[in-house]
């Protein structure tokens, strides 16, 4: 028997070890192609699929631009100030510019242009997505195709408020940052969202990173180490009920970048509903106002 149970463990170990590495690749897989959130998928929800069909429709412009061989698409939306600063939102992960919709109509009184765009993975854009690892680069390569001398604000929500916050600390045209539901660690919002879908984590969680990026890319991706480093005024919103992104994450960003925190009563994508969305557009407009 003992004989028999002992040869068992080699067979149990490569089933274990094939377990470990399939739902390994699964996350892996799940993390950089999240589900894409188009023109059609708005339809299907009821939503805005593009700026024209807002509830106050504005004129816009469908562009292209290129980093690092992979071709990401956005919208050039009119603003209502000839004189205001050019605006560059970035969405969340498995979210896109359609998700950007809602808050156009809240910055677009206060920018020349709104700039809005689908990160690498999402939306229209091509490629796959590295979790904020390489979208800085994308972000800066956008920055880029702006016309120059007009102030830019980025505006990011959770997976955009880390790489608009990195942006900005490369980037001198950048006068002022707004980070929604910002996280530090990319493992923070990934272990929550596979937790809230009853999925393991603790061991596939690390190593699909792992195949994402390097180790080294990894130490570095602190948002708080970054925000540190930013030489412009920064506002953080997030929500006081966000499962997602801690909102200590924000807290701490916000205090090492020597930003204003503003805590909402929200979860973390509901910023923009309800009460809590006339509070967000008092913020941003405030900071707005100061910065430009």
């Amino acid at each position: 028997m003992l004989h028999t149970m002992l040869g068992l463990f080699p067979v149990l170990a490569l089933g274990l070890a094939v377990y470990a590495a399939t739902l390994t690749l699964f996350t892996y897989l799940r993390l950089t192609r999240p589900p894409r959130r188009t023109y059609a998928w708005a339809v299907a929800k009821g939503l805005p699929g593009d700026p024209s069909e807002l509830s106050a429709p504005r004129r816009f412009e469908r562009f292209e631009f290129g980093c690092d061989g992979v071709m990401l698409a956005g919208w050039s939306i009119d603003g209502n100030a000839p004189d205001g600063p050019v605006f560059v939102l970035t969405h969340g992960w498995a979210d896109s510019k359609v998700g950007g919709l809602m808050r156009v109509e809240a910055v677009a009184p206060l920018a020349s242009r709104v700039v809005v765009w689908d990160l690498r993975g999402h939306g229209e854009s091509g490629g796959t997505s590295t979790l904020g690892l390489r979208e800085k680069a994308d972000l800066l390569a956008l920055i880029d195709t702006l016309e120059e001398g007009t102030p830019i604000v980025l505006f990011g929500w959770s997976l955009g408020a880390g790489v608009s916050i990195a942006a900005a600390a490369e980037c001198e045209r950048v006068v002022g940052v707004i980070a929604e539901s910002p996280y530090r660690l990319a493992a923070t919002p990934a272990g929550n969202v596979l937790q809230a879908r009853s999925m393991p984590w603790r061991v596939n969680l690390p190593l699909a990173l792992r195949l994402v990026g390097s180790e080294a890319e990894w130490r570095a991706f602190d948002r708080c180490d970054i925000a540190a480093r930013l030489r412009v005024p920064l506002l953080v919103i997030h929500g006081e009920a966000d499962v997602v992104s801690s909102i200590e994450d924000g807290r701490a960003i916000a205090a090492a970048g020597r930003g204003e925190f503003v805590p909402l009563a929200a979860g973390h994508n509901d910023v923009w509903t309800g009460e809590c969305r006339r509070k967000a557009e008092d913020a941003v407009r405030s900071f707005v106002g100061r910065v430009c």
